[in-house]
């Protein structure tokens, strides 16, 4: 990293957006993936930027004599860095987990573990930053470093010392959570995502595992999913830190699952942790929500180590998480209808195989892909549908700026007798429409998301509310 023109200005704000530079603030130009910040240098210092931080090849001479300008070989690192040093308030104990699925769920979990055992905790993540003053809003999964650490300084201003983070791969590809001193680190699982942004499945989990390699404190702890292919590198780069790790699972793991038995709404689990048995009603549907369950209690017990009986006790209280296996209604013949943010081809799977052991009728399931994204995994999607539910919908997802006939048509090639239908509130109708007493629905793929994307126009659409809306005139067939 080099200096040029410094002058030792005195800098009042920070930000990698042109449009938000004030006089007196700092402006990371950063390169991306669709822009490269350095096109908005000059944008910058018109609007008052006393410093930049770029790359050294990213500028022109005439720039040099205008404002103090930092280069550095990875910007994203250094800028990174400079809003630690910004914002240095962070709560005491924080948590992040990675993984493909489950995610947003774990970190959720992990506050309300925390807030029933009497700490004042907080989740930042998909769902935005919830804490017992604040319910979330619009979210990105990891933020940029300048607004990432404005809300670390402002939940530490809220006297609230604990706080889980999801670290997403473009987040961590990006080095947005360098500079966070994370405690505990999570892995969930691995599956086929985001193959739009990572090359290849092997940069995907390269990516993520610079949450172990990189981030996580020296004197932290891992805590990894036993039963993932992806254990034994991860291990493997623990202990090359000396890292510690606590396991959770179904094989020889720390907290151990010995058992599962579904239940209409809950299921009972028989535990083992640290080589003691309990047994526990979980108050949530399906294994992965166990297992994501479970997640969150390896992080409780890996930061400052609560009693576990207490711990146990809390399991008992959790609830659901907005979009994920979330009962939204009940039709007036009796069958439930679930929405969820499945939407890669393992989540799916998991979703439906979760719903089976629910269902006494038949299990339809309407979803769709979203455009501008991984197109390897919509057939792939199309056949665990195909495989596992009863009656398949296809439908649009968030098509952006690509044709939406094309989207389903490719999902179609793995569900071939799907009933193919591109509006998304008509197919939710034909979905309801056919529900009998015994059956459940499924609408995967938004989850807790309020919009619809479509070409360039952004539309208010909630899978909840519209199913809320349209049960109040539906009309289902006689079971």
């Amino acid at each position: 990293m080099r200096e040029k023109n410094n002058d030792n200005p005195t800098v009042i704000g920070i930000t990698s957006d042109s449009r938000e530079v004030r006089p007196g603030y700092l402006f990371a130009a950063l390169p991306g993936t669709k822009q490269d910040g350095a096109r908005f240098i000059e944008d910058a210092i018109s609007r008052g930027a006393v410093a930049v931080v770029a790359k050294d090849q990213a500028l022109n001479e005439s720039l040099l004599s205008k404002t103090t300008i930092i280069t550095a070989s990875n910007p994203h690192l250094k800028f990174a860095k400079i809003a630690a040093l910004f914002f240095p308030e962070q709560p005491e104990y924080i948590v992040a987990v990675t993984g493909t699925n489950g995610k947003t769920s774990v970190v959720e979990y992990t506050r309300q573990l925390w807030k029933q055992l009497g700490h004042k905790s907080a989740s930042l993540g998909t769902l935005g930053l919830i804490h017992d003053h604040s319910t979330g809003g619009a979210g990105l999964t990891t933020p940029d470093p300048a607004r990432l650490h404005r809300l670390l300084r402002c939940v530490t201003e809220k006297n609230i010392d604990r706080m889980a983070i999801e670290a997403s791969s473009h987040g961590l590809d990006q080095y947005r959570l360098d500079g966070v001193r994370i405690k505990a680190a999570a892995f969930t699982n691995l599956s086929q995502d985001h193959l739009d942004y990572h090359s290849d499945m092997q940069s995907y989990l390269s990516a993520k595992i610079r949450l172990f390699s990189d981030i996580l404190l020296n004197d932290g702890v891992a805590v990894l999913n036993a039963d993932g292919p992806e254990f034994k590198r991860i291990k493997e780069v623990c202990l090359s830190r000396k890292i510690e790790t606590l396991t959770f699972g179904r094989a020889n793991a720390d907290i151990r699952i010995l058992g599962i038995r579904p239940c209409s709404t809950k299921q009972d689990i028989i535990l083992e942790i640290y080589g003691d048995e309990y047994n526990l009603q979980l108050p949530l549907v399906g294994e992965f929500q166990a297992l994501n369950a479970l997640t969150a209690l390896g992080l409780i017990l890996a930061v400052q180590k609560d009693p576990v009986d207490k711990c146990i006790e809390a399991l008992r209280k959790l609830h659901g998480v907005p979009g994920r296996l979330e009962h939204v209604a009940t039709h007036s013949n009796g069958a439930p209808i679930i929405v969820d943010f499945a939407h890669t081809p393992e989540a799916l799977s998991s979703v439906l195989s979760a719903l089976r052991s629910h269902v006494l009728g038949r299990l339809i399931c309407v979803f769709g892909a979203g455009g501008g994204r991984d197109r390897g995994k919509r057939q792939l999607m199309g056949k665990v549908s195909e495989d596992l539910a009863d009656l398949c919908i296809i439908t649009d997802d968030n098509p952006r700026d690509e044709p939406p006939e094309k989207i389903r048509r490719e999902i179609l090639l793995g569900c071939p007798s799907g009933l193919e239908i591109g509006d998304r509130g008509d197919a939710i109708k034909v979905g309801i429409s056919q529900l009998k007493s015994e059956d459940l629905l499924l609408i995967a793929g938004k989850g807790h998301e309020t919009k619809q994307i479509i070409g360039n126009e952004t539309i208010q659409f909630s899978d909840a509310e519209f199913v809320r809306e349209t049960l109040k005139n539906a009309v289902g067939p006689k079971s």
